[in-house]
């Protein structure tokens, strides 16, 4: 009988809570953050698969990734796995939440012996960048005040090599109100099918109200195309979760 165990299952919600704070990236949310972000965010698996497939295209022996907003490093782990065979390479993986810094830590030390990630504390925003060849950014602009959007990107496009790729994936609203409602209805219906109560997704719905913010497709390509990306497209999407792909072009500088 195999010993692995189970992660802790996310029932911070699961109780009735007098005053609920914002949400926050702690020691609790490390904790049962992959159960967490497998039960709420479709489509999940699908873009950490890709985000393999994409960095063997983008990123040659002796290349540099950089994973933003990494959280407990599930990125890293599927771009590592399959660039196993290059010699060379340097991956640094970023996050602000020091709890999840160090289960960071912990997991890739354990899922990745022979492979060494820099595993850093910082604000994406202020980050000294690397000429790098290729970014991940799952998840993480969303919780960025509008304002500090654009001109995060706009510094990610500079530190990019020619030819170097960037990865971005939000959870999207729609202009269309009839289309954005079904497709908040069904998110909710996909939690439900995972095993959250109404009460989790309403408490843990107020606690995202004042740091999530969400964006259109429409303003994620438009923003990529101020940045100076040449290229960018929507590649996926599941419900109101998308990802986008943006290319460097060689002859962008």
């Amino acid at each position: 009988m195999s010993s692995k165990t189970s992660p802790p299952r996310d029932a911070l919600f699961a109780n009735p809570l007098d005053q609920l704070a914002s949400f926050t990236f702690d020691e609790q949310v490390a904790r049962v953050f992959p159960d967490m972000i497998k039960r709420s965010v479709p489509g999940y698996s699908q873009i950490l698969g890709m985000a393999g497939v994409i960095a063997r295209r983008y990123v040659p022996e002796g290349g540099r990734i950089y994973d933003l907003g990494a959280s407990l490093g599930a990125s890293t782990l599927s771009v590592a796995q399959q660039l196993d065979d290059l010699q060379e390479l340097d991956i640094i993986a970023v996050d602000s939440s020091a709890a999840m810094n160090q289960r960071c830590r912990e997991l890739l030390a354990e899922k990745l012996p022979a492979r060494k990630v820099e595993v850093c504390c910082a604000d994406i925003r202020t980050l000294k960048y690397q000429p790098c060849d290729l970014i991940m950014i799952n998840f993480t602009l969303q919780f960025l005040p509008a304002e500090d959007r654009q001109p995060l990107l706009d510094r990610l496009y500079a530190s990019l090599r020619p030819g170097g790729a960037l990865l971005l994936s939000e959870k999207v609203h729609f202009t269309d109100q009839r289309r954005s409602q079904l497709l908040y209805e069904l998110h909710h219906d996909f939690k439900r099918a995972n095993g959250y109560s109404d009460m989790e997704i309403s408490q843990k719905r107020t606690a995202l109200e004042d740091v999530l913010r969400t964006d259109t497709a429409e303003e994620h390509l438009l923003r990529l195309q101020q940045a100076g990306f040449g290229f960018s497209t929507q590649w996926f999407q599941y419900l109101n979760f998308a990802s986008f792909l943006a290319i460097k072009g060689r002859d962008d500088e």
